[in-house]
């Protein structure tokens, strides 16, 4: 039955939901203050995200590694979830899945796509953007082989994205393949390994006092240059 507005007593659904949006609102995180100067940060950007990294390992963050991947599919609808990152050097920042996935699909039509770290803990985010492409089979073998016996189980147990009728069917899936492989090496399945973004733009946030944060860009040039500049928070 609908209650018009002014009937609404404290017991009523809208008021509940005005008061969760009113503690919403009133949330305020405590800044980890530091600065960001131009003048501070190396030419590379991937040496400023490696000490980032390296305070939020230090910092004992529960998953500094946790990232944000978004990506979109040919009409540009876009998805994004968490997943880990695995490796970074040069050449890009590595992450292993499912190849057919809803992640690999949306890749798979389109490979532009973006991470994003957060470390609320140390008031620090970085975005990055770039290009997606598979790592080789070579790399996807040696780190498949490097992980537990029953996250490679997992790994050709779930056909990952796809509707299951039942948790007992997931649960009886992973069996099964368990006792396929007792004794035995479990060898990498084909629709299993991993991508790398090679990156063309960084971007550094760092949280401040009133809001006023700093926030340094590395941007890519036609010549493969990074060119770095400053944004207004």
């Amino acid at each position: 039955m609908w209650i018009p507005p002014h009937t609404h007593n404290k017991f009523s659904p809208g008021n509940s939901i005005m008061k969760s949006l009113r503690r919403i609102h009133d949330i305020r995180s405590r800044v980890h203050e530091e600065k960001l100067s131009e003048k501070k940060l190396p030419s590379s950007p991937l040496r400023q995200f490696d000490r980032w990294m390296k305070k939020a390992i230090a910092s004992g963050i529960a998953e500094p590694t946790a990232m944000a991947l978004a990506t979109a599919d040919s009409k540009g609808n876009p998805s994004a979830r968490i997943v880990l990152l695995k490796s970074y050097d040069k050449s890009g920042f590595v992450f292993f899945t499912n190849y057919n996935s809803s992640k690999a699909n949306e890749l798979k039509a389109n490979n532009s796509a973006s991470l994003v770290f957060y470390w609320s803990e140390i008031s620090k985010q970085i975005r990055i953007g770039g290009k997606i492409k598979k790592v080789s089979a070579k790399e996807s073998d040696e780190y498949f082989q490097s992980r537990p016996r029953e996250s490679q189980i997992g790994a050709i147990a779930s056909a990952q994205s796809s509707v299951a009728e039942s948790r007992k069917i997931i649960e009886e899936s992973f069996a099964f393949i368990k006792k396929k492989f007792d004794g035995k090496k479990i060898p990498r399945p084909d629709n299993w390994g991993g991508y790398v973004l090679v990156p063309d733009y960084f971007e550094f946030w760092q949280g401040r006092m009133s809001r006023l944060h700093d926030r340094i860009v590395y941007k890519k040039n036609s010549s493969g240059k990074w060119k770095t500049f400053r944004l207004f928070p």
